[in-house]
Formats: C-alpha cells, sequence, structure tokens
C-alpha cells in the first residue's frame, strides 16, 4: 500500500497481511481527497479507527498540519507509528492507544480546544452502531464549526441523514464502500428530541 498524491506519493506503507484490519483502498483514498481538496491544506485531522494510519498520512501529504490517530489494537498501533516514523511526520501526529467510543465520550484535554476541521473514521464494518457513533461524534465538540466528518462504511449499511448536530452533505459509493460526508449545523438549527 501507498501515499496516493503529495509530499509523500509513492511512500509505501505497511498494510498488515491477516489482522483484522481493512485499510482504506487506494482508490477510495484518491476519491476522497479529490472531493476534500480545498480542505485538507493547513487542516487539523482526527483519524479515528486509524488502523495503518493511511487516510491521515494521506492528509499530511496533502498539506494538513496535525494528525491525531486513535487506535485500539497494541499490534496496530505498533504498525501504525511505523507509517508515520518511516513518512516523516512523528512531529505532526499523536497517537491515542484508547478505544473511539472511550475517546468521544471523554476527549483529552489539550492546549488548544480540541475542534478538528476533519474527522475521518472507519469503523469496523459489522460490529460497530453507526448512529450510536454519530451521536456520540455529535456530542463530543471535537468537530470544529466549518469540520466535515467523514465516514466510511459498507455500502449496504443504512446511516442517518441527520443526527445531533451532523447533517449529510454527501455520499459516494466505490463497489462494497461508501463514504457519508456530514458537517455540523449552526446550533440554532439543531432539533432536540
Amino acid at each position: 500500500m501507498r501515499v496516493v498524491a503529495g509530499t509523500q506519493k509513492g511512500r509505501h506503507i505497511k498494510n498488515p497481511q491477516g489482522w483484522d484490519c481493512r485499510p482504506t483502498s487506494a482508490r477510495v483514498r484518491e476519491a476522497l481527497f479529490s472531493i476534500l481538496s480545498a480542505h485538507t491544506a493547513g487542516a487539523q485531522v482526527l483519524d479515528l479507527y486509524a488502523g495503518t494510519g493511511a487516510l491521515g498520512l494521506e492528509s499530511l501529504s496533502r498539506g494538513a498540519r496535525h494528525v491525531v490517530f486513535v487506535e485500539n489494537q497494541a499490534k496496530t498501533v505498533r504498525l501504525l507509528r511505523e507509517n508515520i516514523e518511516r513518512c516523516g511526520y512523528t512531529r505532526q501526529c499523536v497517537v491515542l492507544t484508547r478505544d473511539v467510543e472511550t475517546f468521544l465520550t471523554a476527549p483529552p484535554t489539550w492546549d488548544e480546544p480540541p475542534a478538528f476541521d476533519l474527522v475521518f473514521a472507519d469503523p469496523p464494518y459489522q460490529r460497530t452502531d453507526l448512529t450510536q457513533f454519530l451521536e456520540r461524534l455529535s456530542l463530543s465538540g471535537t468537530l470544529a464549526p466549518a469540520g466535515r466528518a467523514i465516514l466510511e462504511h459498507g455500502t449496504k449499511r443504512p446511516v442517518p441523514t441527520r443526527v445531533g448536530s451532523l447533517a449529510q452533505t454527501r455520499q459516494a459509493r466505490y463497489g462494497d464502500t461508501t463514504l457519508t460526508f456530514y458537517q455540523r449545523i449552526p446550533e440554532a438549527e439543531v432539533i432536540c428530541e
């Protein structure tokens, strides 16, 4: 697996064989970052269920400023750290070895507000309640006011068009994989149920 474009174009990223890890394909990454081209430069990025770090590393290669990776599998975290080092991004990355649900419920305290311009989420396709995940993301305060959250999921799994302060803005399908894009709704427009 390789970085698709940017300063690290062609850089090899280690991909675990036989692990419970499903990295985002090069085709999907290329399409995703084509859609996000105007929003990547200088972005603060949060990569949830980070795995190999392919999405976060791709965003850094394309000009993102900083990435926080959240991954709870110890052997995957070791591989992720190796990939970060391989690309020379150790100073621009923070790796948190913790469960995503725990992170969203109680995000760590940062020097500045924990508001990210781009949030990538590629949860296990069959084991994650996507509506519940989006509810937690909405309540977490991790997405900047003009930020975008991109959820990668199986094409056959429906996702809500609106959850809390998140509204779906776009969907893009690539075979068995779908990318669903969300943006924060201004607080005045959030419907309380």
